[in-house]
């Protein structure tokens, strides 16, 4: 065989031209944490009386659950319908156990900043909120709580993944929060280790009222949807993998902060 076919190292080659259906490089990890809203919680729509609707968090058909089951990982959800990342910081996380240390993980995927944005009207801000130094001091922004997040999980786990994931866009116009908090991903991908940026404002199709009409409920995704967006995230991580395999190598000694002693890595 010819191993270049296997490998598929073609320079040109852009994020999503190759949809993979067993989760590709996305394997490597054994365990990985979905930290988002109700798009990361398989939430579903349910016509009530009196035209009201409810709205369910069901874990087990998010795409998260669903990546799961078809690259063969271990993922936990750490997501809520309605989440915000000032939400997560300030209360969530803490109330939920999700900073154990026998839940960290090999890599985290961050699905944040709809609600943020459009929910909480906040400021997106800049890396310039961000204090390496020590986040509790990061300014009140979207840049700010987002980046708390990473940086108080590299404390517990310094050599994870991340995976950053921006909003897609909803019509072929430029949608400016969008494409300002993509950037900001991207702010973050250079300023943080390990960290790379799903993008799919860029790189996943447009979410019109066509694509919408055969994936979503309302505002939030069919299980087919979840299955759709498993395999967009699942085939974008094998693409950063199979484009960048050195600095997945010692993935396997991803572990507390305190055991690396006991590794010996050459």
């Amino acid at each position: 065989m010819n191993i270049h076919e296997y490998t598929r190292l073609d320079k040109s080659e852009k994020p999503l031209d190759n949809i993979v259906s067993d989760g590709g490089m996305c394997s490597v990890f054994r365990s990985i944490c979905c930290i988002g809203d109700s798009l990361s919680s398989g939430e579903f729509e349910l016509p009530l009386d009196e035209g009201k609707t409810g709205y369910y968090d069901f874990f087990d058909y998010s795409w998260g659950q669903y990546l799961a089951r078809i690259a063969g990982v271990k993922l936990h959800n750490f997501s809520r319908g309605g989440m915000t990342a000032k939400e997560y910081m300030e209360s969530f996380a803490e109330n939920k156990g999700f900073w154990s240390e026998d839940l960290l993980a090999q890599a985290y995927i961050i699905a944040l900043g709809v609600n943020d944005i459009y929910g909480l009207k906040m400021d997106i801000g800049t890396k310039n909120d961000v204090c390496l130094e020590n986040f509790e001091n990061n300014k009140d922004t979207v840049a700010g709580w987002y980046a708390r997040i990473i940086q108080k999980i590299k404390k517990m786990q310094p050599k994870a993944k991340f995976f950053l994931v921006s909003m897609p866009r909803e019509s072929e116009n430029d949608e400016p929060e969008k494409t300002a908090f993509a950037n900001l991903l991207y702010d973050f991908a250079k300023t943080f280790d390990n960290t790379y940026v799903i993008d799919l404002y860029k790189y996943a199709p447009v979410y019109d009222e066509d694509f919408k009409e055969r994936f979503f409920l309302g505002g939030h995704m069919t299980p087919a949807g979840y299955i759709y967006t498993a395999k967009i995230i699942g085939s974008y991580i094998d693409y950063i993998v199979r484009h960048d395999y050195n600095s997945f190598k010692y993935i396997a000694f991803t572990d507390k902060k305190e055991d690396y002693e006991k590794y010996r890595v050459w």
